[in-house]
């Protein structure tokens, strides 16, 4: 005979973690191969009581920050953290301001690298347009990655455009993941595949690249200046982090995973997003081991710019938990 006891975890969040625990092994464990890279999960919470769903949306591209400003999803995820800025001044490919407020940032201390073949005799950023090279470019295969609107923004400042690049015999061709320097991406620049690869994730392969003898270009005063009137923020490659670059190199940050919700979004939800996320910060895995260090996501620092506001609600909880 048995005796009916309470069961040992709520079947609610059995039902949930089992879907979230399949969701990530196959956008980034070992079944990853047999799905395309550009997958990212969407988490739908359906009230039992036919209230409103609440929407939590793993994207990390433009897409996220429309369907925010649409009302389509609750929550959203960017990086680098400056493209929120540019889309809620209403720059770039963002029409109209974007109404966003950031719930916290993930550290990422990052920036975009334009890494070239010493052949092509560039030295700096804007002798693209000065020079007008056919230049084979080698850029992110994931189509809608915020790599790709934003090296748009940086060519505008600098005086050229992908058209120009195609219309002088050049292309733009968007392949491969990370260039790590184990992939076909990272080694077709070093074998002369292509001319130059525009990317990030920094730390991860421009050592290996400066030690192939390729050339990192530096953006100009001007052009950074431009791209910050949108938005934008400066960053530096220093020369302390990576001895063979002949000296820092100026270009454009990439740092942060802002977490970000609409502007109008309820008080409560907030509330409840931010208890969560700080109640489950040992579970979230990030760039360093140990917890998220939620306590410090959201206050400036390199690797957590905080490039546009708190939601009131957040900055309330925050502060409640000593983190502000």
């Amino acid at each position: 005979m048995t005796t009916a006891t309470a069961p040992v975890t709520n079947p609610n969040v059995t039902r949930s973690r089992l879907v979230l625990e399949i969701a990530s092994e196959m956008v980034g464990g070992a079944a990853a191969d047999a799905v395309p890279d550009f997958i990212q999960p969407k988490v739908v919470l359906r009230h039992s009581r036919g209230g409103k769903p609440v929407t939590l949306f793993g994207v990390s591209s433009a897409e996220g920050i429309f369907a925010v400003a649409s009302r389509e999803v609750d929550l959203a995820i960017i990086n680098p953290a400056a493209v929120l800025a540019v889309a809620m001044r209403g720059q770039g490919i963002f029409t109209q301001p974007m109404p966003v407020r950031a719930i916290a940032v993930i550290p990422s201390w990052d920036q975009f690298v334009f890494a070239v073949r010493p052949e092509t005799g560039l030295s700096r950023f804007e002798d693209i347009a000065a020079r007008k090279p056919r230049l084979r470019i080698l850029m992110r295969g994931t189509r809608d990655h915020t790599l790709h609107h934003m090296f748009d923004d940086v060519a505008a400042a600098a005086g050229f455009s992908r058209h120009d690049i195609a219309r002088w015999g050049g292309e733009v061709r968007k392949a491969g993941t990370v260039p790590w320097p184990h992939t076909e991406t990272f080694k077709a620049l070093v074998r002369g595949d292509v001319d130059a690869i525009f990317d990030e994730a920094a730390y991860s392969w421009v050592p290996r690249a400066l030690d192939a003898g390729i050339t990192i270009l530096p953006l100009g005063e001007a052009t950074v200046v431009t791209l910050e009137a949108m938005g934008y923020r400066r960053a530096v490659l220093p020369k302390s982090a990576y001895p063979k670059l002949p000296r820092d190199v100026l270009s454009l940050d990439f740092s942060g995973w802002t977490v970000f919700v609409h502007a109008q979004a309820d008080d409560a939800l907030v509330t409840q997003i931010c208890a969560g996320l700080d109640a489950r910060k040992a579970r979230i895995p990030w760039e360093e081991p140990g917890d998220l260090p939620v306590e410090r996501m959201a206050r400036e620092a390199l690797d957590t710019p905080q490039t546009v506001p708190l939601h009131p609600a957040a900055e309330r909880f925050w502060r409640s938990q000593g983190y502000l």
